[in-house]
């Protein structure tokens, strides 16, 4: 299908960007579990564009492509709302009919032919039941070998982002038994999260940074970063990605701090780092739900000021499905934001499958809130209950991951 007009490629939209403008805006959206909640979502979408027109939309694709119908429909449904779709894939545990590729061939094909001309190409997380991700023998081992594909196999069809980490990827984050052994760069990008301190070391960011120049030579456009909440480390994200080369544009990701659970819990599964001051902030509020909305709206904008003095094309917020702390950083930011905020449906917008969910966890199923001790290869998850409750198992779509 031909890129006219009404299907641009996203990196040509960057560069249309005049000199001293404010940054374009982006969004981030997830398949929700129910079909109340991709009715709801329907809505938002429709909302959110006539309120921001952001500049494109993406949509997040589940672990081992456990949402790969839905989030074609989102993505098709995003495109006749009139926003650019940007399509998330992940390339392992995507076998059809014995082809580890071939799912991910005809993915492709149907996003095409839907005008679906924009890709996040993505390893993926491990799929249900798995601890930790493993390559299928003769398929994709990482993201590298996705753009590869596309690129061969359909050559200029499609604008390609990648995924860029301010801190290096969580796996290549490790434990520091010793901080006064970390130089000034690991101590920099260093979190803390129960006492104890965690970095990329120097020699793994360097593969990290190797990597992605890999990435970018390949064919990719741009790049979009991992969720962070230290600007100073973005910056010097963006000014190592100078001097290996990469030159594209690098989109921060930024994540909206919505409730206190979603915060602390997705800090600590991603290691993330957390300044001294936005955590003991965070802690000061943490049981006043509308207080962390206000926080995360001040916090958010004061981030995006930082990020603009650094000279960012786009602020990309990932928005867990809702408005309300995005149009408040914007409105604060001095964007025109048009209409009002509903989120009565907020409790709709729970992800579907079980990308998140992993043994420890507490996930809410219809019997009460438990712990997952064990999680089959269907997804089915063990869960205990406080007290003298019996434990009971739960298909993938029983339950939810609480934050």
């Amino acid at each position: 299908m031909s890129n006219g007009n009404s299907n641009p490629k996203i990196i040509d939209l960057i560069k249309n960007k005049e000199d001293g403008s404010k940054p374009f805006i982006s969004i981030e959206f997830f398949p929700p579990r129910t079909e109340a909640g991709v009715k709801n979502l329907y809505s938002r979408m429709e909302r959110m564009k006539k309120s921001i027109n952001p500049l494109f939309s993406d949509v997040t694709w589940g672990a081992g492509g456990s949402t790969a119908e839905l989030t074609i429909e989102i993505a098709q449904k995003l495109r006749d709302t009139g926003h650019v779709a940007n399509m998330h894939m992940t390339c392992t545990n995507m076998e059809k009919d014995g082809d580890p590729k071939k799912a991910v061939h005809s993915a492709l094909e149907t996003a095409k032919n839907s005008g679906i001309v924009n890709i996040v190409a993505l390893r993926g997380d491990p799929a249900a039941g798995q601890e930790e991700w493993k390559a299928a023998d003769g398929g994709f081992t990482c993201a590298l070998d996705l753009v590869e594909y596309i690129r061969e196999s359909f050559g200029s069809e499609f604008g390609i982002s990648v995924a860029g980490y301010p801190e290096g990827h969580p796996n290549a984050i490790s434990l520091v038994e010793d901080p006064s052994t970390m130089t000034e760069t690991e101590a920099a990008r260093s979190s803390t999260e129960d006492g104890k301190v965690y970095t990329c070391r120097d020699d793994d960011y360097k593969k990290e940074m190797d990597y992605l120049k890999k990435k970018i030579d390949a064919g990719s456009d741009f790049i979009i970063t991992q969720m962070f909440f230290d600007t100073k480390v973005f910056g010097t994200f963006v000014k190592d990605c100078r001097k290996w080369g990469i030159n594209c544009p690098i989109v921060p990701g930024l994540m909206c701090i919505n409730a206190y659970g979603g915060f602390a819990k997705m800090t600590k599964f991603c290691k993330t780092r957390v300044p001294a001051e936005l955590r003991a902030k965070m802690e000061s509020v943490k049981d006043d739900p509308d207080a962390v909305k206000a926080f995360g709206v001040e916090f958010g904008a004061q981030m995006c000021r930082e990020l603009m003095d650094i000279g960012v094309d786009v602020l990309h917020f990932y928005t867990l499905n809702l408005e309300k702390i995005t149009y408040g950083i914007l409105r604060e930011l001095g964007y025109e934001v048009t209409g009002s905020v509903d989120e009565s449906d907020a409790k709709t917008m729970v992800a579907k499958g079980s990308a998140w969910a992993r043994v420890g966890d507490k996930v809410k199923t219809s019997q009460g809130e438990g712990t997952v001790t064990a999680i089959d290869g269907d997804g089915s998850a063990t869960v205990e209950f406080p007290g003298e409750a019996a434990a009971a198992t739960f298909k993938k779509d029983e339950y939810s991951k609480v934050f």
